[in-house]
């Protein structure tokens, strides 16, 4: 009988290193860091009235059709008139807006 206690004991050691590593292993991991949503773009806001369509493809949101359609309807007195002309969506707009500007002559 108390080797048929130890076997048990043994077997039961034996599976949970076996058992143990696979559970470690899908242990939750930290969390990524949060993405910065663009407050520090490293530039400064380019202006909807002069900006080249090459200058509005660097902002991230605007492509090839987008910046064509920006500098087609041109003048803006206000940035939010991107969305007021239909130029872009407003999930377009709000990604972009801290990355222009609408100067006035």
């Amino acid at each position: 009988m108390k080797r048929l206690i130890a076997l048990l004991i043994v077997g039961l050691f034996s599976f949970g290193a076996l058992v143990a590593p696979a559970v470690w292993a899908q242990a939750p991991k930290a969390a990524p860091a949060p993405k910065s949503e663009g407050k520090s773009m490293g530039h400064q806001p380019l202006d909807l009235n002069t900006a080249s369509e090459d200058d509005l493809k660097t902002v991230p949101g605007i492509g090839d059709a987008y910046a064509k359609k920006i500098v087609q309807n041109r003048p803006y007195k206000r940035k939010d008139e991107l969305v007021q002309k239909k130029v872009v969506p407003q999930a377009t707009y709000d990604k972009i807006k801290d990355h222009v500007i609408a100067k006035q002559k």
